[in-house]
Formats: structure tokens, sequence, C-alpha cells
């Protein structure tokens, strides 16, 4: 018999929020869950399989964890599931096999495991009947995307709680709103056993490490400690969004 879970107040109430909000699971979906086995994926599964518990409307969900086709042993995901009374069901690909012929030495990984993951995902989503996909990005992921399209690619960009695929299937973040360090306590505080950093498969080629996130990161957290209200003010800039005042032309109020 498994321990119950523990959720703090503070987070139910900004995924209670969040929901609501953004309407990201709403009567009637059928919504995959992407559980990595990380911190992250396993607060939203929590969290959803909670919301299924107590809301008010009807609707579905499955856990899903993609195998690289490394010979992961990721059994104890499913068990954690099982014991939970949770759906879950381990997708087998070939992208390890797949990456050895399409990444050069010294060469970036992160956007191409990141397509063929999203890709294996959507696969499954559309064969299956489920119109949502739930991914577990939190407010420091969004932090950290925004500054890097700012700084790496000259663009305004960040992730959205909710978006369609052109696949049609619509891709939601229940965790946006939510800070990393939160989805850290609510492992630690659960004695959950997470899969951290080792589980990627670029470990296993001759790749350049991400080393712009970890940049990105390290300069956020240093402001922050000079600005703490840091991801307070970027949470609210990013709703208050005034794309007249740039220098697209084609946003001018004229």
């Amino acid at each position: 018999m498994s321990s119950e879970i523990l959720f703090s107040k503070k987070l139910q109430k900004i995924f209670g929020q969040t929901n609501a909000k953004y309407a990201l699971i709403e009567e009637g979906d059928k919504v995959l869950v992407a559980l990595s086995g990380g911190k992250d994926s396993h607060t939203m599964l929590h969290m959803i399989a909670r919301l299924k518990r107590i809301a008010p409307f009807d609707f579905e969900f499955k856990a899903v964890t993609l195998s690289y086709g490394m010979g992961e042993n990721l059994s104890f995901l499913t068990e954690h599931c099982k014991s939970y009374g949770i759906e879950h069901e381990i997708i087998d690909s070939n992208i390890f096999e797949i990456a050895g012929s399409h990444i050069r030495e010294n060469s970036s990984f992160c956007s191409f495991f990141s397509r063929m993951r999203r890709g294996a995902l959507y696969t499954y989503a559309l064969e299956h009947g489920y119109n949502k996909l739930a991914l577990g990005h939190h407010l420091d992921d969004a932090a950290e995307s925004f500054f890097m399209n700012l700084f790496q690619n000259g663009a305004m960009r960040t992730l959205a709680p909710k978006y369609r695929a052109t696949n049609g299937i619509i891709v939601i973040r229940p965790l946006i709103l939510t800070r990393e360090a939160q989805l850290e306590y609510f492992a630690t505080s659960n004695e959950l056993t997470v899969i951290g950093d080792e589980a990627c498969p670029a470990m296993n080629f001759k790749a350049k490490m991400p080393y712009k996130r970890e940049e990105t990161k390290n300069f956020l957290k240093d402001l922050e400690k000079e600005k703490p209200q840091l991801f307070t003010m970027l949470k609210s800039a990013f709703e208050h969004i005034h794309d007249d005042t740039f220098f697209d032309p084609t946003r001018f109020k004229l």
C-alpha cells in the first residue's frame, strides 16, 4: 500500500487557478500525460490525478513514458503508477539509434531530441484518441526560454500554457505558473524516486552539453538575488503584452 501523496496548499491553489484560467483540462477531454520520471512530470501527474478525483467535470487521462531504445529500465514508473491506480504505458522507440546517424560530433542535441520526443508523443496521442498532451514545464522553464530566445535568437518568445499543434493535438502545460523549487519540494517531501539528467540519451554521444540553458539559469538566479520579485514581474509581463509598442509594423495601431 503506497503512502498518501502530500500536496501543499499553495501548489494546489496555483494548479487550480492555472487550469481554470487557461481552460487546460475540461469536460470530456482525453489527456495524455508525458511522464519522463523527473520531479516536474511526477508532480504534474499527481496533480492531474488529484484533479480527476475532485473536479466537478469528467475527463480521462493516462501516463506514458517514452523509452529512447537504450535499454532503459523504466518499470519502476509503471509500478509507481499502479500503486496509485494510475494507468501507465511505456512507449518504445528507436530514437537513440536514429540519433547516431543524425547528430554530428560536438553538435547540439537538445532541439533534435525534443523534436523526436514530441513527435513520438503526438503519434501515440493521435493513434489512441487523445485530444490533449500534458507537458511538465514550469515558470522557471518559461523564463529561461524567454531569455534564451532574446539573447540567442533576437526573438520575443516563451512557452505558452496552451497551444494547438499543426496535427490538431492541444498541448497543455498545467505547471507553467509554478516555480521549480515547489516541484523539488513536492518530490522530496513525498520521497519520490525521480530520474535526472543521467537518463538523457545525449550523455552517450560526443555532443555539446546545453551550457546556454545552464548559463541562463545562473543568470536568472543571480538576478533574482538582486530583484526578489523577478519571477512575479516576469509572470505579470507574460500576461500583459503591449505588442503594438515594438518594431513590427503589422502590429502598429494606426
